[in-house]
């Protein structure tokens, strides 16, 4: 670990009630010092500097939060702002380099979390959630409790943290428009602490939950005033939650094992004069009172920035800890029905850095053209199929475009039409209509012949807000249907300006050349790509019925002679060079389509290339396909903007012919 800093200098950012508590225990730390505080309301900054001014220069007050992250002086910052404010402030805190402790949550849903911690991986500078209580003594020593076996194999946690707020409606608890309501205002706590328990009794650091169900009280205002919710583990641990706004609750946890309980009565804010105390109850002995003393966890929080800000992250509370603490809030509110307004499929839902999205100077994608398409296509397009949520689909595209990435591939069939719905909203949102290229398929079986191709389209382009798709693909073939009429349809589609150009996903070769020979037979366009699968690993199998793949050696040949273009779909094997062991056959699916000796030759000869290289053989398999002698234009479908990320590695190998050949076991 690099050396730590010594003196850090912070400022605050919102001088709320969560503020005053970081800004009356700093003085307690060994190496902070508030030096600076921002507010929207300047009397309100000016009272608060007064009251923890001790420093000679006393505190500086700044009359907007861009001021305080643009002052030189100011090496941290403390963002004690309402829920909706935390991840563009955070951001920007990031890009400004300044470190960051954020209030919790650290955004309102997950997809807010992973663009706040690709900030900071972007910009090296530390960055953690504010659960303070990670950092108390008391919960390392619970951990340590659990970990050891004090109370044999953990089966059940009991957590919770609710409150009566008698407040107005407007007040921020309650107010939708400003994420209130329990879950994420003192939820985090109870599930962090149960994801850290679970984790201990396994070995790790934290774990997440497999299955969560909940119920809840929503009050008039539409947020969770109290709910439960029951959490299973994948080790069998389970654990019941607690939280709210509107009723009183002990706020304890209890944590039962195979030969006793552990009890820890102060859990969330244990006294700064007074010990205090976890309970041990083994079965078979009688209970131990273990002290621990007093401690200012604010100022220990603020330490860890002080002692981990070259790690970027603190052992207590790390980035992919908080990633799954929010993942599994996102779960609580889904299990009770809770979204917010702004997170409604038609909500005009903001960058989260603030700023619209734009390509990155040091983005790595190249881009190439489809025949017939007036328009640069980035190499690698995002699939459009897996996103759950708009401000999730929102998070993952504007991450892509500052990526460099520009093509979106979707389907009329992917979730029921909300995929297209998604990807159009964010386009309108954004105004990037002309910026991007819009992959749509449709005529999946069973309605693939040319009517559905018209009234798919209709719905499609209507779900997308737009008046045409880039490249239109049929979703499937269907042989009793002769291609002509195929081909007629979509050519007319094109003569009437609904798409531009169009081909074939999960066509044969010989229908794909039985097309183009009656296109240029009768004067109508041609297809311009097909999207078949295709990677380094030979498909024994496709994963979906009616799919087709190119990886035969005269499937590769013909692409080469005809220089096809060729959008690949699962190029790198549904998992098989980031997972595939021979001795591991629990993924059937994995099995059937890959397993074979020649394939894992190929991912042997993947791996030592990657290790010479310094990369994941994931970016190996996608390099081999963008190096192809034929255009590709490989389609991903990553989950989050960390998958995201690592598959776009790929775009930073240049693969020679002898490498290509090579790894393809041809050399």
């Amino acid at each position: 670990m690099a050396e730590a800093l010594q003196h850090v200098r912070w400022g605050i950012v919102g001088p709320g009630g969560i503020a005053h508590r970081f800004a009356e225990q700093l003085p307690h730390s060994r190496t902070g010092e508030l030096v600076a505080v921002a507010s929207r309301d300047a009397d309100r900054g000016r009272a608060f500097a007064a009251e923890f001014e001790s420093a000679p220069g006393g505190i500086r007050v700044h009359g907007s939060y861009d001021e305080l992250f643009a002052d030189p002086e100011v090496d941290a910052v403390y963002i004690a702002t309402v829920h909706t404010g935390h991840v563009r402030l955070a951001v920007q805190a990031l890009e400004a380099g300044k470190h960051v402790v954020v209030e919790k949550p650290l955004s309102v849903d997950h997809a807010g979390a992973m663009v706040v911690v690709e900030a900071a991986r972007r910009s090296g500078r530390y960055l953690a959630e504010g659960f303070m209580y990670r950092f108390h003594p008391q919960t390392a020593r619970l951990a340590d409790l659990v970990a050891s076996g004090a109370i044999g194999d953990v089966q059940h946690i009991e957590a919770s943290f609710a409150f009566r707020a008698d407040v107005p409606a407007e007040h921020r608890l309650l107010n939708p428009e400003l994420a209130g309501g329990g879950i994420l205002d003192v939820g985090g706590y109870p599930m962090s602490i149960a994801r850290l328990v679970a984790g201990a009794a396994t070995g790790g650091v934290f774990a997440d939950p497999v299955s969560l169900t909940a119920k809840g009280t929503l009050g008039e205002t539409g947020v969770d005033e109290w709910t439960t919710a029951s959490a299973v583990f994948a080790s069998g641990v389970t654990a019941h939650l607690t939280c709210g706004v509107r009723v009183e609750d002990d706020n304890r946890v209890v944590v039962s094992g195979s030969r006793g309980r552990i009890v820890v009565p102060q859990p969330w804010l244990p006294s700064t004069q007074e010990p205090s105390f976890i309970e041990v109850s083994p079965v078979d002995a009688a209970t131990e009172s273990i002290r621990v003393e007093p401690a200012y966890q604010y100022a220990l929080q603020a330490d860890a920035v002080a002692e981990y800000a070259a790690d970027g992250q603190s052992p207590q509370m790390g980035w992919a800890d908080t990633l799954g603490n929010t993942r599994a809030l996102d779960s609580w509110r889904e299990a009770i029905g809770l979204q917010y307004p702004f997170e409604a499929e038609t909500a005009n839902v903001p960058p989260a850095s603030g700023r619209p999205p734009v390509r990155r100077q040091d983005a790595p994608m190249r881009y190439g053209r489809i025949p017939g398409l007036d328009k640069d296509v980035s190499r690698l397009v995002l699939g459009v199929d897996n996103q759950t949520t708009l401000g999730h689909a929102s998070a993952m595209f504007d991450d892509f475009v500052e990526r460099g990435g520009n093509a979106f591939d979707t389907a009329y069939i992917y979730g029921g039409g909300l995929m297209e719905r998604l990807l159009g909203q964010w386009v309108a949102n954004r105004g990037l209509r002309d910026d991007v290229v819009i992959v749509g398929k449709g005529a999946h079986t069973p309605h693939c012949d040319p009517e559905s191709i018209v009234r798919q389209l209709d719905e499609t382009l209507e779900r997308l807000q737009t008046d045409h798709v880039d490249l239109y693909l049929m979703h499937r073939d269907n042989p009793d249907i002769p291609v002509g009429e195929f081909v007629d349809v979509l050519d007319e589609q094109a003569r009437a300006g609904r798409i531009r150009v169009f081909g074939g996903s999960n066509w044969s070769i010989s229908r794909f050349e039985e097309a183009q020979s009656y296109a240029d037979a009768n004067g109508r366009q041609r297809f311009a790509v097909l999207s078949d699968h295709f990677g380094l690993a030979h498909a024994l199998d496709v994963p979906w019925e009616g799919c087709r793949h190119v990886t035969d050696v005269e499937d590769r040949e013909w692409l080469e002679r005809t220089g096809t273009t060729l959008l690949p779909w699962s190029s790198q094997a549904r998992g098989f060079f980031a997972r595939a062991d021979r001795d591991d056959t629990s993924d059937a699916e994995l099995v059937r389509c890959y397993y074979s000796d020649e394939n894992f030759e190929r991912l042997a000869r993947a791996r030592q290339l990657a290790s010479e290289l310094g990369v994941a053989p994931t970016a190996i398999a996608l390099a081999y396909v963008l190096a192809q002698s034929f255009p590709t234009f490989p389609v991903i479908g990553p989950r989050s903007i960390e998958e995201t990320r690592t598959s776009l590695a790929g775009l930073d190998i240049e693969l020679s012919d002898e490498q290509v050949r090579w790894l393809d076991l041809r050399a």
